[in-house]
């Protein structure tokens, strides 16, 4: 009887303290393309700061950092997500239900070759990748996971787009190129605007952020950037504005420094 009642207490104390961790931390935040970059900044920063992390790849298996983080994080787990594959996206939000999210953060996006998207040197086969993962891929994600983040308490929903998405930013640009991918921005910045309204409703805070120019593999394509910063400097500016956004900002598209941007 002794010994019962010693294995009881133990999985008592167990529970409470699972159920405290699950009350200390700051939320669930799921991430979308996580394996490299932005994202995997992102999953870190978040990580270390105590959330529940999703962080979704397509093949996290063949992630070794993710899986690296994973192993350091007890708070960190590793799910498969192909944004451009519906299936995919509604398999996860289904084995996912139940699990409220405070935050969606949209951040697999594409840009390959953009010197073949140089009016007169175009790919024209680039256009439906760029437009599926950059566009419907983030839209697919944040309808799936709506009733997610409606459950929480947080409610938000931030979505990486670009200077690039704004008209008003690429007159400015000297450079050339990049068509379907600038596209592909201004258009999932316009679904957004509508995505707000239309779960306005909810109490979700919708808002595109645009993370500055940084130093990843897909900017690199682009050609020498030397006033890129990294991954890490970009999300250590922008997770402390997701956390003061509110509905007040719902709809809307910022910079990293905090100042709206005119798209």
């Amino acid at each position: 009887m002794r010994h019962i009642g010693l294995s009881l207490l133990f999985f008592a104390c167990v529970a409470i303290s699972s159920l405290a961790s699950a009350a200390d931390s700051p939320g669930t935040v799921l991430i979308t393309g996580s394996s490299r970059g932005i994202g995997f900044a992102f999953a870190t920063k978040y990580a270390e700061t105590g959330w529940s992390v999703i962080a979704t790849a397509r093949d996290p298996d063949k992630s070794d950092q993710l899986k690296a983080l994973a192993k350091a994080h007890k708070n960190v787990r590793l799910e498969k997500l192909d944004v451009t594959d519906l299936k995919s996206v509604d398999a996860l939000a289904a084995k996912l239900k139940g699990t409220p999210i405070d935050l969606l953060l949209n951040n697999a996006g594409i840009d390959p070759t953009p010197d073949k998207q140089i009016f007169g040197n175009i790919d024209y086969a680039l256009f439906d990748e760029i437009m599926r993962t950059n566009v419907l891929g983030p839209i697919k994600v944040t309808e799936a996971f709506t009733p997610h983040v409606a459950a929480s308490k947080q409610k938000k929903m931030i979505t990486i787009s670009s200077g690039d998405g704004s008209l008003s930013g690429v007159e400015k640009r000297p450079g050339k190129g990049a068509i379907f991918y600038r596209a592909s921005k201004s258009a999932l910045n316009m679904a957004l605007v509508n995505v707000a309204k239309d779960v306005a409703d909810k109490g979700i805070t919708v808002v595109m952020l645009t993370p500055g120019v940084v130093a990843t593999d897909m900017a690199a394509a682009a050609g020498p950037l030397p006033q890129a910063i990294t991954p890490e400097k970009s999300v250590g500016l922008l997770m402390p504005l997701i956390e003061k956004y509110t509905m007040e900002n719902t709809g809307k598209f910022y910079r990293n420094t905090g100042d709206a941007v005119s798209w």
